[in-house]
């Protein structure tokens, strides 16, 4: 299976219009966090804020086998990372502009706005977040309702 370095390389590459920087340590920051047998399926980079503008708040996004985890690297100490659990999801918008659109992800306790994203990109992501949190619904309501 390829890293996630390697997954947003290939996005960034499909995808070279949506702004993103500082790809390995930002994915740096997910594999750090990955528990055990924990697998990651999908990877993108976007700007992780609500401004067109502001292109310095890059963020690796990656889906994995139990989570959406999301990355960002700070440029001198630290780092900022959220994770979202199937059961915090609530709902995901989508909304494209001239060159760039944005992913919102609803989840329970906040709202979290992926921006400066390829307009191309979007229906790729939307299918990808979509049924991920689909099969991952699917998977959690079995295991609750098992009791």
């Amino acid at each position: 299976m390829a890293n996630i370095y390697e997954m947003v390389a290939d996005f960034k590459r499909k995808y070279p219009l949506t702004i993103g920087w500082r790809y390995i340590k930002n994915a740096s920051i997910i594999e750090k966090h990955l528990n055990p047998g924990e697998e990651v399926k999908y990877a993108f980079i976007a700007q992780k804020n609500d401004n067109l503008l502001s292109i310095f708040e890059s963020a690796v996004v990656a889906l994995t086998s139990e989570r959406i985890l999301i990355g960002r690297k700070r440029v001198v100490i630290g780092y900022f990372l959220d994770s979202i659990t199937p059961d915090l999801f609530n709902d995901l918008k989508v909304t494209g502009g001239i060159i760039w659109g944005k992913v919102h992800i609803d989840t329970v306790k906040e709202f979290i706005t992926l921006s400066n994203i390829s307009n191309d990109a979007l229906p790729e992501i939307e299918s990808e977040i979509s049924s991920y949190m689909i099969e991952q619904k699917k998977k959690y309501h079995m295991e609750n309702n098992d009791d």
